[in-house]
């Protein structure tokens, strides 16, 4: 895989997640979490399906994806509803830090029960070690949120589950796109069944977010930048970087999320924060920093062969030499 032409989007994806919790910020009281979790996940969902609606339609018609899309959309529909809940309880900062600093754990976990042989890689264990000491300083390094007392190791929790549903979903996503799926198809099939099922969720609590212009125009940019925007461009560098560095990738967020905290909400941040953002970000830009390792690679089962993707945009059988083009 052309790990380069990854690496470039999924940053760019990270940075608009990372504007969430302040956007989220300005919101109304009255707002639930649930609600702006379901709002922009439903709505993203939607529109990333009408965008690829034909591609979309023939992977969810892939009976032998079947079960990988049940996986991908349970994630999804976790993912917004534990995150929001998680920065409502514990606050922006933590909620946002615990949730990604998880994540690159959890999709390095299954990364390693798929493939104990060869999932991982010293050069992603040490890097993403660092950022996770990067993240904990950071945590370390911020004041206490007021509000956020008992609940916050509920938000902890929380946190955690957002973690694990985001590793989920980013690893079914991978794996979609290495049966033969295009990255944009696979996005639409997994947001838009994730919409539908979050459909219910929005009726019920949503009500609040249309009182206003101020929380409309939110809601628009929650659901159009961080998600629409920022999916299309996660679901094109998950074409050529593993799940597990993919998520260590994104731990930009918190990092964007921390500074927009500062700079914007006016928050403080301690010196143990600011050595924690040190760290955070030299521990991604040395995952990106070429090297020269071999270019990574994954399997994929299908129910006629075992495909290797290998270099970039080929693919190889393990029952010959035959190789097509992606």
């Amino acid at each position: 895989m052309n790990r380069g032409r990854g690496v470039a989007p999924i940053l760019v994806a990270a940075v608009l997640w990372g504007t969430t919790g302040t956007a989220a910020h300005f919101l109304p009281d009255s707002v639930s979490p649930l609600a702006t979790g379901a709002a922009t996940m439903a709505v993203g969902g939607a529109l990333l399906f009408a965008l690829t609606s034909r591609g979309a339609v023939r992977a969810i018609r892939d009976r032998s994806a079947r079960r990988l899309l049940v996986v991908g959309v349970l994630g999804i529909v976790v993912y917004p509803l534990a995150f929001y809940s998680s920065m409502h309880l514990a606050g922006v900062a933590m909620g946002t830090v615990v949730s990604l600093a998880s994540a690159p754990v959890f999709a390095g976990l299954i990364d390693f029960l798929r493939d104990k042989h060869g999932g991982l890689t010293a050069r992603w264990a040490g890097c993403t070690a660092t950022a996770l000491v990067g993240t904990a300083l950071l945590v370390i390094g911020r004041p206490a949120v007021a509000g956020a007392d008992g609940s916050a190791a509920l938000g902890v929790f929380l946190g955690l589950a957002a973690g694990l549903s985001y590793a989920v979903y980013t690893d079914s996503s991978h794996r979609l796109i290495g049966r033969g799926h295009g990255s944009n198809a696979t996005m639409g099939a997994l947001f838009g069944l994730g919409a539908l099922c979050l459909l219910p969720v929005l009726v019920a609590t949503g009500g609040p977010l249309l009182t206003s212009a101020g929380s409309i125009g939110i809601s628009a940019y929650l659901a159009i930048g961080p998600m629409f925007a920022a999916y299309l461009l996660f679901g094109a560098g998950l074409r050529h970087v593993r799940s597990s560095t993919a998520t260590t990738l994104t731990l930009v967020e918190p990092l964007v999320a921390t500074l927009l905290a500062v700079l914007v909400v006016g928050e403080r941040l301690h010196p143990f924060g600011w050595a924690g953002l040190v760290l955070l970000l030299a521990g991604v830009v040395a995952l990106v920093w070429p090297g020269r390792a071999k270019p990574e690679a994954f399997r994929v089962e299908s129910r006629h062969a075992r495909w290797r993707v290998g270099g970039p945009g080929r693919l190889r059988t393990t029952r010959g030499t035959r190789s097509a083009r992606r």
